[in-house]
């Protein structure tokens, strides 16, 4: 009977090596379009590895967006499970990158200044990349889609300077129309400040704004003691700063 029972436990062991040998080896040929394991496989379940659970059930894993396990292929008798990332967090989640270790974003979408629509789609950089880009971005979510994207740190904050001398105007009264190039006519009249020799001047009242152009309107002085209105003298400095 110890004889008998020894070699129970020998032959189960090499069953078992045999069924690691299999889970290991059984993946789907590259080549031999008549195999008829492969076709049935292919059709049912894409390309994948067979494996052997503990019960016996020969099941398919594969691995796509996340990582799928298919129990037979028989039509109307398998059972699909992915598991894959996204869904509804139920508790906190967090990612320690490390020592040593990166975290990284691929293939993000970068808006450019000028961009205005979501479909601006340039530099999908890796972090792999032979020539990879220089500086810093920031991260944004696009609201119509809900995608996370990416824009220079350049772009998302910057102030513009516009520099004009004239010389004497045919009109020291007359509005001015100074030129500010990439201005869009909906920029806050307050993120624009506009100077005249060195002298802040007034938002809404001695400037307002239009697409690209900030004109300047100064006014004949009533009085020589009134200091709310002004004219435009010759050589005149005038800059603009504004926030983009």
């Amino acid at each position: 009977m110890k004889t008998i029972t020894n070699k129970l436990k020998v032959a189960l062991v090499a069953v078992g090596f045999l069924a690691v040998g299999t889970v290991s080896a059984q993946t789907d040929p590259t080549t031999g379009a008549n195999d008829a394991t492969k076709t049935a496989r292919t059709a049912a379940a894409g390309e994948s590895i067979r494996l052997i659970d503990n019960k016996g059930t020969i099941k398919y894993m594969q691995s796509n967006n996340g990582i799928t396990t298919i129990t037979s292929t028989v039509a109307g008798n398998r059972t699909v499970t992915t598991w894959q990332l996204g869904g509804t967090l139920t508790d906190n989640t967090y990612i320690a990158a490390g020592t040593g270790a990166e975290f990284a974003l691929d293939g993000l979408e970068l808006l450019d200044a000028t961009a205005t629509a979501s479909t601006d789609a340039t530099d999908r950089s890796n972090h792999d990349d032979a020539t990879p880009g220089t500086g810093f971005t920031v991260l944004l979510r696009d609201e119509a889609t809900g995608a996370v994207k990416k824009m220079l740190l350049s772009d998302l904050l910057q102030v513009q300077g516009v520099r004009v001398e004239y010389p004497a105007p045919a009109d020291s009264t007359a509005n001015l129309d100074i030129t500010v190039t990439d201005m869009t006519a909906t920029v806050s009249l307050f993120k624009v400040s506009v100077y005249r020799n060195g002298a802040k001047l007034r938002a809404g009242t001695d400037y307002i704004l239009g697409a690209g152009v900030v004109t300047v309107q100064p006014q004949a002085l009533a009085a020589p003691n009134d200091y709310n209105n002004w004219e435009i003298y010759e050589n005149d400095i005038f800059e603009i700063h504004w926030i983009k």
